[in-house]
């Protein structure tokens, strides 16, 4: 127990010089490392930069009491728990103190067994990123991805490994884990961190603008190709093309990308000569690709081409440590921009976030923090409204569909704007017959006539 606690800090706040050092010695012979202090401003100081994991004070004290700590405490460090030490005469001031956010009180005089409890279970529920491997100058790369997590750990060393190969790597992972963060964070990480950085969503192109999106086209290359049109692959040259729901790409352009990436150039839409591209390709999907690969529906040469490496990011349920500082993180995001005086979740609360499924993941996660926080009347955010949130399992991505109308709308009345309402270049430009093409005008309420001149 001793070595889990090594890098667990506790600041202790008592003016009281006998009992600070009683729960000093008590704390560090449980393995705690522990820093004392005799008054709250004394506490403020050694704070800057001791990082504790926890603080336990007293709740009299002569100056700034534990009550006005706490205030400070959680004005500056959002997420750090505080413990209130408090006499028998002042409980009902201890328990309107964890109303408002105090993690919770010990009555005095108490013995080790409850002091380590309740210290364990505080740093449990609310820990802070504060970990070596999150506080070292190489951490920069990683700083996106909050964890603590055996699993990632390991994920992250991996990554870091890869990074500097410059061979292609492929993420396979579940919709909502944050592949587009670990892409970026192997991005930062290698030799190409100072060039570009471009995502695509596979899924969200149409399939007759696949190559005109990621290998460009030049002017005149096609009816209203009114200007030269730089492609992703030129966007990212010496960075990284980040390639989301490759497996959602069609057939007939996964040969094209398999040649760009053996013979590093694409030949733009309408160009006679090809253009020499310098990119690293990370891909990610939420498909079983080798059974893709059995159906037909993907290629197996560009699956062996992209996945030279395989890294498994895994999903919220596989990392259920991470998720109190998951659930602080999103928290504190939504209050900067909210005025919402929300101090924390209660531990009934926050022990239903970490037992739930997730099946969304991360992106399910941030948005019932957002609902709990925007339905929340009080201090504390009660376990009562995290249980509503996820009985109702809110929709964290839109559908697929609903993504595909919305990319759909948006192209058809690009074109129109850029056609000046003429159907038939519209139509000839997005490769449909003009009966085809007014029944997608029909279907998203675009009249041709309001973008006429």
């Amino acid at each position: 127990m001793a070595n889990e606690l090594a890098d667990k800090r506790v600041l202790v706040v008592d003016d009281d010089p006998s009992l600070l050092k009683l729960i000093s010695m008590r704390l560090q012979g449980a393995g705690y490392k522990v820093e004392q202090a005799d008054s709250g401003k004394q506490a403020l100081g050694i704070m800057e930069t001791f990082n504790p994991n926890l603080v336990i004070s007293d709740l009299r004290m002569e100056g700034m009491d534990g009550m006005a700590l706490f205030g400070a405490v959680r004005e500056r460090y959002p997420g750090l728990p505080v413990i209130i030490l408090t006499a028998h005469g002042t409980i009902p001031d201890a328990i309107e103190a964890t109303k408002k956010g105090v993690f919770s009180y010990l009555t005095k005089p108490f013995d080790s067994q409850q002091l380590l409890t309740a210290a364990a279970d505080a740093i449990r529920l609310h820990p802070m990123v504060s970990d070596e491997s999150q506080q070292s100058d190489d951490a920069n790369w990683r700083s996106a991805i909050i964890s603590r997590s055996a699993k990632m750990e390991e994920l992250l060393q991996q990554a870091r490994q890869v990074a500097d190969s410059d061979v292609s790597i492929f993420i396979n992972s579940q919709s909502g884990t944050g592949k587009e963060l670990l892409a970026k964070a192997i991005h930062l990480v290698s030799e190409r961190a100072e060039a570009p950085f471009v995502a695509v969503n596979c899924a969200a192109i149409p399939e007759s603008l696949f190559e005109s999106e990621l290998f460009g086209h030049t002017k005149g290359a096609f009816t209203g190709a009114n200007r030269e049109h730089v492609g992703l692959f030129q966007s990212a040259n010496g960075g990284t093309l980040f390639l989301d729901e490759i497996g959602d790409m069609p057939l007939n352009f996964q040969v094209k990308l398999l040649r760009a990436i053996q013979e590093r150039e694409v030949r733009p839409v309408g160009a006679t000569q090809p253009i020499s591209i310098d990119v690293r390709i990370i891909s990610a999907t939420h498909r079983d690709l080798e059974q893709a690969i059995q159906a037909g529906d993907f290629r197996e040469d560009l699956y062996y081409r992209l996945n030279v490496v395989e890294l498994q990011l895994p999903p919220l349920s596989e990392r259920r440590d991470d998720i109190p500082l998951l659930v602080n993180h999103f928290l504190g995001q939504v209050l900067a921009r909210s005025r919402k005086q929300v101090t924390g979740y209660s531990d009934e609360a926050m022990e239903l976030l970490i037992a739930a499924p997730w099946p969304g993941n991360v992106r399910q996660l941030q948005n019932v923090v957002e609902q709990t926080v925007a339905l929340c009347n009080g201090p504390l955010i009660p376990a009562e409204l995290v249980q509503k949130a996820l009985r109702d399992k809110p929709s964290t991505l839109p559908s697929f569909a609903r993504a595909r109308d919305e990319f759909e709308r948006r192209y058809l009345a690009d074109l129109l704007k850029a056609t000046t309402g003429n159907v038939t270049q519209a139509a000839r430009i997005a490769g449909r017959n003009r009966t085809e093409f007014y029944k997608l005008l029909d279907k998203h309420h675009l009249s041709p006539e309001a973008f006429r001149e």
